[in-house]
């Protein structure tokens, strides 16, 4: 999951999720939609491949790449249980220094 995190702080790598939550896409049809190298944006899929976000299939001469919604879900469902679980939870560093002034 760790893999998924870095892959995820990205924002280039954000949007091509983005992208690829509405249809699967070669990497040239993902590369339209911005502003940098196809070689780029290749390294971008690759990334999202290796931490299992996206996957690949090669219909020809071209790979399409489709949003992996099963380990997507995992890591969402990963972040919920953190924000919804029975632990207090402090929603700002400023709450802790209150909270220190107050005793």
């Amino acid at each position: 999951m760790n893999d998924a995190f870095k892959a995820l702080a990205d924002p280039t790598r954000r949007k091509i999720l983005q992208l690829l939550k509405e249809k699967s896409m070669s990497a040239g049809d993902v590369a339209e939609h911005f502003q940098i190298s196809k070689p780029s944006i290749s390294h971008h899929l690759n990334l999202l491949k290796q931490a299992g976000l996206v996957l690949d299939e090669r219909q020809g001469q071209s790979i399409i790449y489709t949003l992996h919604t099963t380990v997507v879900a995992d890591v969402i469902g990963w972040m919920f249980s953190i924000v919804h679980s029975d632990a207090p939870v402090k929603k700002h560093s400023n709450d802790i220094k209150d909270t220190e002034e107050s005793e």
